[in-house]
């Protein structure tokens, strides 16, 4: 299936985003923050499937993918959160599931804590959003220096499946966007320094936490060595009032791409749910 591509204003940032399907209810899929990441990258083998019962919209967030790039002292969590509560609405007029991956896990908390008449549910899978100190993994993913051998320890590094770090094309289509000459400057200007601080920066308190009364669904690979599920999603399901988890064994931090079918199954069985 070929997904539909398209672009449109959002608070005066030309922003490039992904449609596809036309079911009543809206899906909103925020990609995480990998070097060379997009939401094609991040959601090309799910949007085919939420896309036969959601309507399904796939946003490159402000610095990613072919959205516009800012100044640097302009990537800030408030940039981030309010593009994305001005992307939600531009395209819904009703509350939309709302699911974030890693980084787009904190957008999509901060939304929820901000907005909450936005959302209808919430999926957090591999997400960061509560105070822990960065792990070795996230520390080499946002340190990354571009070279094919520093994107293929990456890939090994994400997965759970130590074939996709063998996976030539997906390293040299990873290794090309994180090459591209703005969106270089981009992630070394969001993440390169500081990288502690931005964490720390993209976290709620506890109390904000228990704030948020959405229905929210958890997912996190067990074998995650980018953002450890001990570390944070443990740790989230004892503060979100109304959450459950989902642990997927021999997994890394790409549920979404190493357990696509069970996937995509857990997260319809949720928002179906009453």
């Amino acid at each position: 299936m070929q997904i539909n591509s398209k672009y449109m204003e959002v608070n005066g940032i030309n922003t490039h985003y992904h449609e596809q399907g036309s079911g009543k209810d809206k899906m909103i899929l925020i990609h995480g923050s990998g070097p060379g990441v997009s939401a094609f990258a991040n959601w090309r083998l799910v949007i085919p499937h939420f896309s036969e019962s959601f309507q399904v919209f796939a946003p490159d967030i402000v610095g990613f993918g072919d959205t516009d790039k800012v100044e640097k002292d302009q990537y800030t969590l408030d940039l981030w959160v309010n593009h994305l509560v001005g992307f939600i609405e531009s395209v819904s007029d009703e509350p939309v599931y709302l699911i974030g991956n890693s980084f787009g896990g904190a957008m999509a908390l901060h939304v929820a804590q901000r907005r909450p008449d936005l959302i209808k549910k919430l999926v957090l899978m591999g997400t960061v959003g509560i105070q822990h100190k960065i792990s070795y993994g996230l520390d080499r993913v946002w340190g990354y220096e571009p070279s094919l051998q520093s994107m293929r320890e990456l890939i090994d590094l994400f997965s759970f499946d130590e074939e996709l770090a063998k996976d030539e094309e997906l390293i040299r289509l990873r290794y090309e966007a994180s090459i591209e000459s703005k969106t270089k400057d981009a992630f070394a200007t969001m993440f390169f320094e500081s990288r502690q601080e931005r964490l720390d920066e993209l976290s709620l308190s506890k109390e904000q936490i228990k704030q948020i009364k959405i229905p929210t669904l958890l997912i996190h690979g067990v074998d995650d060595q980018v953002i450890p599920i001990e570390d944070t999603s443990y740790r989230l399901i004892k503060l979100l009032p109304h959450s459950e988890l989902h642990a997927f064994s021999e997994c890394g931090h790409w549920t979404q791409i190493e357990k696509t079918e069970p996937f995509v199954e857990v997260v319809r069985l949720f928002l179906k749910a009453q």
